[in-house]
């Protein structure tokens, strides 16, 4: 199967970086509508929204990744679009209806993303309950539960301890069921992937870290007969040297915003703890790796168009399925990563399906 290609929507402000550098990325409905039809054009499967209500790492202006999907749905013919989307704010029934009409809207594109929550500000600031780690990933696995029973049953009759439906009925089902999303690194995010999710979206991390998960997830999901696939996350910089591209890492680096980041670790350390193994999915991750949220230097697509295709290909190696980027500047990258970067994958995917059908 060929490797598909995502990008995180910069549905909230300040980029992918915790930085000040200067960046060429808008956060509002019509920028994303140009990154929307300018990744479509280039290659780009799915699109990543994130789910974000109060300033965090900088973000002081956040869009809906619902409401933004359906308004991106209708602009685009091809892209599939993954709403993330926090247990604890909404309920499950709400979002199955919500994601139904997504996929109305888009023709069967509609996927969604479960986010169980690092962010204790934003449930204290709705007034919301703040679960202990483990309850939180026992609260989105019921959550899932609900949603595919109403996407696929007559009725929903659910008994769990944070959801109950009675005899829920939903209709219309939707043109194609959405495929669930999740990430997390902890013993009980593996866990829950492997009974309910169809994707496992990891941090960006090194060629033996992907596959340590990768291998562990797919051995529990065997278990109770599933298989799952991976995506990765990683921030792209593709520039004619490999020196130009270490030099923009460097510059992003240099101006890092270090309240921001300290803000962002002190709270991502303080989800991790709480967990059974004290530690996070950012638990081994340093000033450097922070500024950019979701360890995305770390998985190491930063070079010339040659060296980042090469990198894609030794991902694809361990098992990996979809790799989900960010950028500096959306507008000029998008492109150059679509112009550049995908034909040369394309190429190298073939040469190796070749190379194995000789041998």
């Amino acid at each position: 199967m060929s490797l598909k290609f995502a990008y995180w929507v910069p549905n909230v402000s300040g980029g992918l970086v915790i930085s000040k550098i200067p960046q060429r990325t808008g956060w509002s409905y019509d920028d994303n509508t140009r990154y929307a039809k300018f990744a479509e054009e280039a290659g780009f499967e799915y699109a990543l929204l994130q789910t974000r209500f109060i300033a965090s790492y900088g973000a002081e202006n956040q869009l809906e990744a619902i409401t933004l999907a359906a308004g991106l749905a209708a602009v685009t013919e091809k892209l599939k679009l993954i709403a993330a989307v926090l247990p604890g704010l909404w309920h499950p029934g709400t979002i199955a209806k919500a994601l139904t009409t997504l996929d109305q809207i888009s023709h069967g594109r509609a996927a969604i993303n479960i986010v169980s929550g690092w962010f204790k500000g934003e449930f204290h600031g709705f007034g919301e309950p703040w679960l202990d780690h483990n309850e939180r990933y026992r609260r989105s696995e019921e959550f899932i539960r609900v949603l595919k029973e109403l996407w696929t049953e007559e009725e929903s009759h659910f008994r769990g301890d944070f959801y109950r439906t009675n005899g829920a009925p939903h209709k219309p089902k939707p043109i194609v069921v959405p495929p669930v999303f999740q990430g997390g690194n902890s013993s009980a995010a593996r866990e829950m992937a492997a009974r309910v999710s169809d994707w496992y979206f990891m941090n960006g991390n090194t060629i033996d870290g992907f596959r340590e998960q990768i291998e562990d997830v797919s051995k529990q999901a065997a278990a109770y007969g599933r298989e799952l696939k991976f995506g990765v996350n990683a921030f792209v910089i593709v520039r004619d040297t490999e020196e130009e591209a270490r030099q923009v890492l460097r510059d992003i680096i240099h101006y890092a915003d270090p309240d921001a980041v300290e803000g962002f670790r002190s709270q991502v350390q303080f989800a991790g703890k709480a967990s059974p193994e004290r530690e996070g999915m950012w638990a081994n991750s340093n000033f450097e790796d922070l500024v950019q949220y979701n360890d995305g230097f770390k998985t190491g697509l930063i070079g010339t168009a040659e060296q980042v295709a090469d990198r894609i290909i030794a991902l694809k190696a361990i098992g990996v399925d979809l790799i989900l980027t960010g950028f500096l500047h959306y507008e000029e990258d998008i492109r150059a990563f679509g112009e550049k970067v995908i034909p040369l994958v394309r190429e190298k995917e073939a040469a190796l399906l070749s190379a194995s059908t000789v041998l």
